[in-house]
């Protein structure tokens, strides 16, 4: 009996009104908040350090408030609302995210160039910048740009084992199966979590993302190399010729950061296409949005003043205007503000389709333009620094308040959910300041013993060898058919997905997505309804394969040398 009170007690949480949402800064809520985000920023810096990558915490932030929500004392009680546990797990994903990859990766860069005087500099700009992204992110969400209604995998995940652990019955069992297929995929080396993706994520930039990801990875390799089980299948073997390593041949080198590039500054341009069309009243397409077009050109517009701004800050703060003539400087700030808001748009939208977001590789692309430009070293670590900061807040925000909108009622209640947006932005905020706190304190001990996020040294390696004329000279030729499938794609953006594949992708991702392609095409084609039962099988599975990287990374850490 009292396990049925408490289930209604549970059901009735998902129709509360705007006045009766949880507040960020209430004690209860603050003070878990807080502790959260320790943890978060705490993993969040060991594992980027060791391991090169940092995990999506949210999930893991969810289930530690649902089991508090557990314990039969009255003050645990209170987190069982699922929009308590909507800011905690808020919080403990802004904290990671931007310890590990807005803080203590961009702060390392110039360290490791040797110019530890600029440290304390670049995590006050880093700072601003991962602060600007994340007040970007929460004013463009639900625009025309960023729909609510986008896919933002890792957001769905969240929010569909929140409500399985309240709703149950076969919705929870389908989760629960979603998740052994997460977790079993992970140990046989499976990539599940894009297996899920692939079953409720966009069609058409999952198809691309795949099939980059193939390409590259046989490109990589030689041939069609799978890798399971610890061990290669070697299906086809020096499919371009025995002991040909095209990657060493700049032609393939530059040809995904090319792509890119042309696929990038066709997103920008669709993006400037739809914030120059005349909408009715300046509204957001009849209602379908809860933030107008008229908001988000302000919010980009402000966005990129501020950006300007920090970069201005930068060039004194660190001193590298010394290094450049005046009009060189001036360019230097209209790049690197530029760098940032493209940066964090072209991120934005790679994540909300794919839950991926390729923030080092485009950090990598702008520092090479930056290269061609001709700026100085220093300015180019700088530059690359800052650009990196931005993006990851911008995604990581958009998964948290998809999970939220998802728990709110899909938008049925506009009032409801712009609160509730509001007091995940503050729980984000919160994240994000505690982490600066524990990058501040903790910085030097990592980067004394030789710790650093290992893509720092890809960056100042870069940096130090240059780029040549024939490096132009192949980004500008990939370019070109980067830029043809970005516009052929139109809105499902194939273009930036079949980038960011060969980016970071490999030949067992790529099959792992098509084959899930096929499988929900041929499911769904059958019955149409099983797209829902897809879509919480992929959550799970998405959900599953990112507890199980989570724990499995963070109990290694001891084991590290």
């Amino acid at each position: 009996m009292q396990e049925n009170t408490n289930n209604v007690n549970d059901l009735e949480q998902l129709n509360i009104t705007a006045k009766d949402h949880p507040k960020a800064y209430a004690p209860s809520i603050l003070i878990l908040n807080i502790a959260m985000s320790v943890l978060g920023a705490i993993i969040g810096l060991e594992l980027i350090v060791r391991t090169g990558v940092a995990p999506n915490t949210s999930i893991v932030g969810a289930l530690f408030a649902i089991i508090l929500s557990r314990i039969p004392i009255s003050f645990f009680k209170k987190y069982r609302s699922i929009h308590s546990q909507n800011l905690i797990q808020t919080a403990i994903s802004g904290a990671t995210f931007s310890a590990a990859n807005c803080l203590i990766l961009p702060i390392g860069i110039p360290v490791i160039m040797g110019r530890g005087d600029l440290m304390v500099p670049m995590l006050i700009g880093a700072f601003l910048a991962t602060i600007i992204d994340a007040t970007i992110l929460y004013k463009t969400f639900d625009t025309e740009m960023f729909p609510a209604k986008g896919a933002w995998p890792p957001g769905v995940a969240s929010a569909e084992t929140i409500l399985a652990v309240v709703e149950k019955g076969k919705k929870a069992m389908l989760l629960l199966v979603g998740m052994g297929i997460g977790v079993g995929g992970k140990i046989i080396g499976l990539p599940t979590d894009l297996l899920g993706v692939s079953w409720f994520g966009d069609f058409a930039a999952m198809a691309a993302l795949g099939a980059g990801s193939l390409v590259i990875g046989i490109i990589k390799s030689n041939g069609f190399i799978l890798n399971v089980f610890g061990r290669d299948f070697n299906i086809v073997n020096n499919m371009f010729g025995e002991g040909i390593n095209l990657m060493e041949k700049p032609m393939f080198e530059y040809m995904p950061h090319g792509i890119m590039i042309g696929a990038g500054m066709i997103a920008l341009l669709q993006v400037v296409r739809m914030l120059l069309a005349k909408k009715d009243g300046g509204s957001s397409a009849a209602g379908q949005f809860t933030q107008s077009m008229g908001n988000m050109k302000k919010a980009l517009g402000i966005g990129y003043v501020a950006y300007f701004a920090v970069a201005i800050l930068l060039a004194v703060i660190t001193g590298i205007w010394s290094d450049m003539s005046f009009l060189k400087l001036v360019l230097w700030v209209i790049y690197a503000a530029f760098a940032a808001i493209a940066s964090e748009l072209i991120v934005g939208i790679s994540a909300m389709h794919s839950g991926w977001f390729p923030g080092f590789a485009t950090a990598l692309i702008f520092l090479l333009v930056g290269m061609l430009m001709g700026f100085p070293s220093m300015p180019l670590a700088i530059l690359v620094a800052f650009t990196a900061s931005t993006g990851p807040a911008f995604s990581d925000m958009a998964y948290d308040l998809k999970c939220g909108y998802i728990l709110r009622g899909n938008g049925r209640d506009p009032e409801l959910e712009k609160e509730g947006r509001k007091q995940q932005y503050f729980s984000e905020i919160l994240g994000i300041t505690v982490a600066l706190v524990l990058v501040a304190i903790i910085a030097n001990q990592y980067f004394d013993q030789g710790l650093f996020a290992p893509v720092d040294a890809t960056f100042a390696k870069t940096i130090e060898a240059g780029a040549g004329g024939d490096v132009a000279k192949w980004l500008l030729i990939w370019a070109i058919p980067g830029a043809l499938i970005q516009f052929i794609g139109g809105s499902k953006q194939v273009g930036i997905l079949f980038a960011t594949g060969l980016l970071v992708g490999s030949s067992i991702n790529g099959v792992t997505i098509l084959v899930a392609l096929l499988i929900r095409f041929i499911v769904v084609k059958r019955n149409a309804e099983h797209a829902q039962t897809l879509n919480i099988l992929g959550a799970g599975s998405l959900a599953g394969a990112a507890l199980y990287s989570f724990f499995t990374a963070t109990l290694s850490l001891g084991k590290k040398k």
